[in-house]
């Protein structure tokens, strides 16, 4: 297939567009494959639907390879199965929500692991039927409060999500290997730099889980990995090492001490080093002896505000995700200035312990906060502070949360090395749900016994236009983007730099030649300068760029390699089997 620059609908820009942020955004905008239509909404124009579309056909191929079927679900969906699994109301303000003329209430699906439960609920009855895994490519609408970074985060995207219904748990792990080899696969034929780490389940539900994250520094997840063993997780999914209880022999009794104007764990510790006796070896006071206390407010799916004291070591910070994975369906705030002022006993910067429970409000601590620690925290007053308040002596939590940071260093939760931190783009997630699902709708089929069987199920989530943003962004250069081979929008961009009639002529019947031999071709055609052109080639980014230009004349072409930036020149006469080399590697 031909197509000619000339006729091909795009406009390239040659400034980056004023909202976008990263890389991607501006390079899929500059380029001319995408349009935005609203905030977090965008228009595919022909270049940006092509690499889609091969995107797609990777994806399906290696679905269907696996064994899986696909079919399409609708997109606007009825609220009376995710009212059966409670998610119409854990989704919260994300998801959009609508009514048709008579007042039905509807959604535009998010995910749908309620109606492919239902459906299979509808068609099958018998062991016999199953196992069964159907996918489908889909259209997905999520309410995002902030949809940044052009397609890498929108409220309306592709996905590919998959769903696996078995009898057994053994059955069940069965698919769930299927579909992570077939992850590997595709993502090894895109030729992503990705990694697999453990996840949360969050509002899907189920029990293990892993993302797949592509390697990135505009990545919004943090991921650590283990400096001496495969070990990898979502910072959200890492259980900190608790480290073992202490006695309470010997320990000095908790003194409340006049620490004056100490809001502030530095200035907390500042008084401690200047004010306190010297700790066993003269070493000093830091912020790893303070308790910090961060209030927040914790509502339930349906139901009311509570308030929450989270208790972690002063050194390090609490990570609101890890905090609302942790909580999760609930919903997490700050305590605001009303809040406080509502709440005359939690006096900020001397909050401790004590006032929390005293004012009958939930108190939890990070895991390494264990039995016999001793801490420096508020004394519930301004300006005092309690010294050596010892866990499990003089107050005991009301339960451990994991909400603390993880730092490049911290132990590797499996026992082997330290942690390291990058960041990543989630390319794709699998779950193994179990019988959530199949309990809230039902889902039996007629054992082999003759008694009811509850079907246990796995969910699988790929980001198709997600993949488009997260190829331009591990790939692209300072020119511009550079596609891999299988997703490019054509095999050769065929740039004609000569205005001599011959070299047209001759530019053209190469076209016709690559044409033929199967290799898809985007000829630049256009009364353009070479100039333009060239910086177009580079900013479109087809793997090789062949230039009919000044060399014509001494009977060779220049044949570029957009990845590597190397040329050659190929004789006239030979052009169509060098160029044909050089896509095919």
């Amino acid at each position: 297939m031909i197509t000619r620059m000339s006729t091909l609908f795009l406009r390239t820009l040659r400034d980056d567009p004023a909202d976008a942020e990263v890389p991607s955004h501006k390079l899929l905008v500059r380029a001319g494959y995408v349009r935005r239509t609203a905030p977090g909404v965008y228009s595919w124009l022909p270049l940006g639907l092509r690499v889609f579309r091969h995107v797609e056909q990777i994806v399906r191929e290696e679905m269907d390879a696996m064994g899986a079927q696909e079919i399409l679900l609708p997109a606007l969906l009825p609220r009376d199965p995710y009212e059966a699994t409670n998610r119409w109301t854990e989704y919260g303000p994300n998801l959009f929500r609508l009514k048709d003329r008579k007042g039905a209430e509807m959604l535009l699906g998010p995910t749908h692991e309620e109606i492919f439960t239902q459906l299979v609920k509808g068609e099958y009855s018998s062991y016999k039927d199953l196992p069964v895994i159907l996918y489908q490519v889909q259209t997905k609408y999520r309410d995002e409060e902030r949809p940044r970074a052009g397609i890498l985060r929108g409220r309306e995207f592709v996905m590919k999500d998959s769903y696996s219904f078995d009898l057994d748990d053994a059955g069940l792990q069965a698919s769930y290997d299927k579909h992570r080899a077939a992850y590997q696969r595709i993502f090894d034929r895109l030729g992503v730099d990705y990694v697999i780490v453990k996840a949360t389940a969050g509002a899907m539900g189920g029990s293990r889980s892993e993302e797949f994250l592509a390697v990135c520094e505009v990545g919004e997840d943090t991921f650590v990995r283990s400096t001496e063993s495969d070990y990898a997780a979502n910072v959200e999914a890492v259980t900190t090492t608790v480290p073992d209880a202490l006695p309470f022999d010997g320990l000095p009794a908790a003194v409340v001490h006049e620490t004056g104007d100490t809001p502030t764990i530095d200035t907390l510790v500042d008084w401690a080093n200047a004010s306190l006796p010297p700790r066993g070896g003269n070493t000093a006071y830091t912020a790893a002896d303070t308790l910090k206390n961060v209030m927040v407010k914790i509502r339930k799916p349906g139901g009311d505000w509570e308030i929450t004291a989270v208790g972690v070591p002063g050194d390090r910070e609490v990570d609101f995700k890890r905090l609302e994975a942790s909580v999760e369906p609930a919903e997490v705030e700050l305590l605001d200035d009303a809040d406080f002022a509502a709440n005359p006993a939690l006096v900020k910067g001397y909050i401790g312990p004590k006032g929390v429970q005293g004012a009958e409000f939930t108190y939890l601590v990070d895991p390494r906060v264990v039995d016999g620690t001793s801490w420096i925290t508020g004394a519930d007053v301004k300006g005092k502070h309690y010294v050596d308040l010892v866990v499990g002596r003089d107050f005991t939590p009301d339960g451990v949360i994991e909400a603390a940071s993880v730092r490049d260093g911290d132990p590797s939760p499996d026992g082997n090395g330290v942690l390291t931190s990058a960041k990543g783009i989630e390319i794709g997630h699998i779950f193994q749900l179990g019988r959530k699902y199949a309990d809230a709708f039902g889902l039996d089929v007629l054992g082999e016994n003759g008694k009811p069987v509850r079907v246990t199920m796995g969910s699988y989530g790929l980001g198709v236009s997600r993949m488009v943003a997260v190829l331009a962004e591990q790939m692209h250069d300072d020119k511009g983007l550079r596609w891999p081979r299988e997703v490019a929008p054509f095999d050769v961009h065929l740039v004609i730099a000569n205005k001599d009639e011959a070299a047209v002529a001759g530019a053209s019947e190469l076209a016709d030649a690559l044409d033929a031999a199967g290799l898809s071709v985007l000829l630049d055609d256009r009364k353009a300068s070479p100039g333009v052109k060239f910086k177009d080639s580079e900013l479109l980014g087809m793997p090789v760029v062949v230039v009919v230009g000044r060399g014509w004349a001494n009977g060779t072409v220049e044949i570029r390699d957009r990845f590597t930036g190397e040329s050659v020149e190929a004789p006239v006469d030979g052009a169509t089997d060098a160029v044909i080399a050089a896509v095919r590697g």
